[in-house]
């Protein structure tokens, strides 16, 4: 049984108002030649199909086009819903594409039996069992009561999260036994392969990751999954291995999502199960190619002062290399003591009609500090809302107590309200987001009646 997981596809995302739709098409296409080349029996895509819930009509169309090209490589497609896709988007197309050799789980929400899957391979043989466990809405798994803390959420959610993940498993086992008490495969055993769209503990983030259960979760403990043989996450846009688990696996994002993404190789996963590595204790040990994944746009982050970055602009190879009408994005950091007014009309001036376009300018000053009334000139859009918030409490004197522990205490209590005003603020923005999303399906439905 072979596997490609891969997820974070985030289809339709406007980089710096740049289209990312070739880049995506040339994945999409190398993909299918994986497919082809590995003679792979399933793709996974665990999360983040699409960037927002209400995707450009070309970035549906390449999610179609895809699905379509899938067809006759005897190859089954698993699309599970990630935090940033909407519910309603993803099931305008499920029942259709059941036809398609293709399973769609928006949400956690409905029927537990549709969430635990059966994979055959390419011969028509069962090959494994999936539980397709696609992002966890709060409010599909838990209901809030008034007067619970930020630390009760969080540990309602945990464990809710963590009994979901049980019971799909017990499902799993039970309709693997099944399986293998009806002699629908030659194998011993059936490999029982698991899903995610989370933040696990102590992963490594990047910037364009949207931190997901603001206020409740900061991450999901490793010991919370189900044993299963493989297990499959997306959301975290760096591939990794999850409390250093051969198993346990992001596969990153396909394409750089962020500049500071350009150090880490893309890529996606091949996951094969063999009868002959089936351990002992029943459990399968599968063998894991990472498949690297082409750069399809030249992206650059070149720091340093301005002598520095002329140099380097008049020596980089991508730069060298490229053409007016496939230019290097850049990100240029300039360093700098002064704040310099005519800073972009510099930088711009140094390209001197090279192939090349800055998509964002950041100064970088020296001896910088965290406190608001020390970042002098620095744009709003260069900070984050955590980084607002942090360089404001930094200017509040906090009455210090008798015990540390309770200053300290209270400086955390700060820090978790703001967090669940946040995480309060997004939800209401993703609901009305997703009934806007299906009013604008309802309409679209009516007139074409």
């Amino acid at each position: 049984m072979k596997i490609l997981h891969t997820s974070d596809w985030h289809l339709g995302q406007s980089f710096f108002t740049k289209s990312r739709k070739h880049e995506h098409a040339a994945f999409l296409q190398w993909l299918l030649e994986q497919v082809d080349t590995y003679e792979v029996d399933a793709v996974i895509v665990a999360g983040d199909v699409f960037d927002t819930g209400t995707p450009p009509s070309y970035a549906r169309e390449l999610y179609h086009g895809f699905i379509g090209a899938l067809q006759g490589k005897q190859c089954t497609l698993v699309v599970l819903g990630g935090n940033h896709d909407s519910v309603s988007v993803l099931n305008e197309s499920k029942e259709l594409l059941k036809y398609l050799n293709s399973h769609v789980i928006p949400s956690t929400y409905g029927n537990i039996d549709e969430q635990v899957i059966t994979l055959n391979k390419r011969n028509g043989d069962v090959g494994a069992v999936l539980c397709a466990v696609p992002f966890i809405r709060p409010r599909d798994v838990m209901v809030s009561e008034a007067g619970q803390s930020a630390t009760d959420k969080r540990q309602l959610l945990g464990d809710a999260i963590k009994q979901h993940y049980a019971l799909l498993y017990e499902s799993a086992v039970a309709k693997r036994n099944a399986l293998l008490a009806q002699k629908t495969t030659n194998q011993t055993n059936l490999p029982i392969i698991a899903t995610g769209h989370l933040t696990a503990l102590g992963v490594s983030q990047s910037e364009s990751v949207r931190d997901i259960y603001i206020g409740t979760l900061e991450g999901f403990d490793a010991g919370g999954f189900p044993p299963a043989d493989y297990i499959a996450l997306g959301h975290i846009h760096r591939p990794q291995k999850v409390a250093k688990t051969e198993h346990i696996r992001y596969s990153g994002s396909p394409i750089p999502l962020s500049f500071d993404e350009l150090n880490t190789q893309k890529q996606v996963m091949l996951v094969e199960f063999e009868e002959d590595s089936l351990q002992p204790n029943l459990q399968y040990q599968p063998i894991l190619t990472p498949l690297e994944v082409p750069r399809f746009q030249a992206m650059a982050v070149i720091r340093g002062d301005l002598q520095h970055i002329e140099n380097t602009l008049n020596i980089h190879e991508d730069i060298a290399n490229a053409t007016p009408d496939a230019p290097v994005w850049l990100c240029i950091e300039v360093e700098t003591q002064d704040y310099l007014t005519d800073l972009q009309q510099r930088i711009q001036a140094l390209l001197d009609d090279k192939p090349a376009e800055i998509l964002q300018l950041k100064r970088v000053r020296k001896q910088a500090s965290k406190a608001l009334s020390q970042q002098r000139n620095v744009q709003l859009s260069e900070l984050s809302v955590e980084d607002v918030f942090e360089a404001r409490l930094a200017l509040e004197e906090i009455v210090e107590s008798d015990e540390q522990a309770e200053t300290a205490g209270r400086v955390e209590r700060i820090k978790g309200l703001f967090k669940e005003a946040v995480f309060s603020i997004q939800s209401n923005v993703e609901d009305l987001q997703e009934l806007e999303t299906t009013k604008s399906i309802a309409e679209s439905a009516k007139e074409q009646h």
